[in-house]
Formats: structure tokens, sequence, C-alpha cells
């Protein structure tokens, strides 16, 4: 039997994500011509169609589409090997990146970063930001070695090592929060008085979740990007919002108006590193989950999970 050609595979990843042939080739540095060439040559291979064609356009069969699903587990598993080969199978040489969500990024990227280059000077680690949606995409397809996010969320085929839970805070004006009950009854909050994130951002659901407090007159329609936009509207609109500790203890309500108060004990959001459970270097990233509970609020490290 003839072994399909890794880049062809890569070819036909690339052009399944284009969804066009000029595009696809640009990106792979080679000629539409040759592009075409390959995916005939795969479907040679295969037996299968894997395109059906119509003049300039074209669609995926459906054999075409778990072709491709295949193609991205079987590329994850070359680039593994890839660099185990070049690192002589010391991971502490090899490159590894990690997506962070922005609730989290902006307050613990500098800490990793210290920590990495501490205890493994010779890894480099590779960290970017991005939402929960999209990094868990870029997992799945092999973008991206791991990634730092809040549970719960749905990752299947995947394990996880939690770090550590974050507390949430209930921010608002100073006189605003001196005035509140002991403990917060968030039911009685104001009128559109509490301000969260966009949907995408799961820290609004883990908020609201964790604080338990429903989508109902006391949420703002007013809606914020960013951590640093909800404090804005918390300040002058005379609301409220909730920040994780992680925020918190990096000095975000520094020079504000603003004062925090701890949500309640059951209020939290739990942390953890995730890869696919297919990786080959486990043990890599078990290690990697120890180093970074460090920086969590309340450290936690469970034993390793899969989704």
């Amino acid at each position: 039997m003839k072994w399909p050609n890794l880049k062809h595979l890569h070819y036909l990843v690339v052009l399944h994500e284009e969804q066009h042939f000029h595009r696809a080739a640009k990106r792979c540095f080679i000629g539409q011509s040759t592009l075409s060439a390959a995916i005939q040559n795969l479907e040679e291979q295969c037996a299968s169609q894997i395109l059906e064609r119509d003049n300039k356009q074209f669609v995926f069969t459906r054999f075409g589409e778990n072709l491709v699903a295949q193609a991205k587990q079987l590329l994850s598993h070359a680039e593994e090997v890839s660099a185990y080969a070049n690192t002589g199978g010391q991971w502490q040489q090899s490159t590894v990146s990690i997506g962070v969500i922005p609730t989290i990024a902006p307050f613990i990227f500098t800490d990793i970063l210290t920590l990495a280059e501490q205890t493994y000077p010779q890894m480099s680690l590779a960290l970017s930001e991005d939402t929960s949606a999209s990094l868990v995409q870029q997992l799945s397809d092999g973008k991206m070695d791991a990634v730092i996010l809040a549970l719960p969320y749905p990752i299947p085929n995947c394990r996880h090592r939690v770090l550590g839970h974050d507390p949430f805070f209930l921010v608002g004006r100073q006189e605003s929060i001196a005035h509140l009950p002991k403990p917060i009854d968030f039911a009685s909050l104001p009128r559109e008085s509490v301000f969260l994130l966009h949907a995408e951002h799961c820290m609004t659901e883990h908020a609201v979740s964790a604080c338990q407090i429903a989508y109902q007159e006391q949420v703002s329609h007013l809606a914020a990007s960013n951590i640093l936009t909800l404090l804005q509207l918390a300040q002058h609109q005379n609301g409220f919002t909730f920040i994780p500790e992680l925020a918190k203890r990096k000095g975000i309500l520094d020079n504000t108006q603003l004062s925090a108060v701890s949500a309640g004990d059951e209020a939290y959001r739990e942390i953890a590193l995730v890869w696919r459970n297919t990786s080959q270097r486990s043990e890599m990233f078990s290690s990697l989950a120890s180093l970074f509970a460090e920086v969590m609020p309340i450290p936690l490290l469970s034993n390793s999970q899969q989704f």
C-alpha cells in the first residue's frame, strides 16, 4: 500500500480552510496546478472522490470532510514527531504554543513566561490570546499545543489539569460597595446596574452562574468586550460588575474610585490547562500545569482528566 503524502494532506487541509484554490495555493507557496494535482493524487490513492467540481466551484464530499479531519490529526502527530526528533526527545528544549482566553491572558502572561524561563530556560513558550471558541478550534485543528481557559467549557477529545480557582469580586463605587448588605443579595441590586462582558466571553456565564444572578432586570443591556471597559461602565454609570481575583491582584482597581468585595465563597471560576488526548506530550503538559498552578490565586492541581 502506498502511504499518502504528508505534504499533499497539508495542501488538502489548507484548501478546506480557504475554500478557494488560488488562496490555498498562495498559502502553500505552490501553483494552482500543483495543488489540483495533489488533490487528484489523493483521490486516486483513496479510490474515492474528495471534491465535487463544477467549473470553478467545488464542494467537499462527505468522504472529503472525513479525510480532512483525519489529515489534521495525522499532521498534528507528524509535527509532534518532528519536534521530538529535533530536540532529541527533550521536551524541555521544545517550542510550545499555548493559547489563553482574554479574561486570563493579561494577568498571567508575564508570570508564566518568567516561571518558564527560570525553570526551563531552553524551552520557548509561544503565547497567544483569543476567545475560548477560537482557541478550542485551533487546538482541535492542531494549530495550538494547549490552551488555558475557564471551566466548564465543552472540549471533546481532550485532557485537562485544573490549575486553580479564581474567585470573583463584586466591584462598584466605594460608597455603593460600603452600603451593600452582608451577605450580598444580588437580587436586590438596582435595575440594569450590573454590567457584564459580551456573551462570547465565558467569564459572563461563569460569573452569573457562580454568583447566582439571573439574566433579569439587574443586568444592563450595555455589554463590554474587556474588563477595563466593564470598570469604566461601573464607575461612570454608578453600577456594578464582576472581576476575577487574577485581575484584582494585578492592581486593575488602582487609581479608580472603585472598590471590591468578595462575591462569596462559592463564587469562583476553575482554570485549567487543556490539550488533545491524542498528544504524545502529556508528561510535558502535566509538568507545565504544575508550574502554571503557582500563579493561580488558589492553586488546586488535580490529576489529568479526560473530557
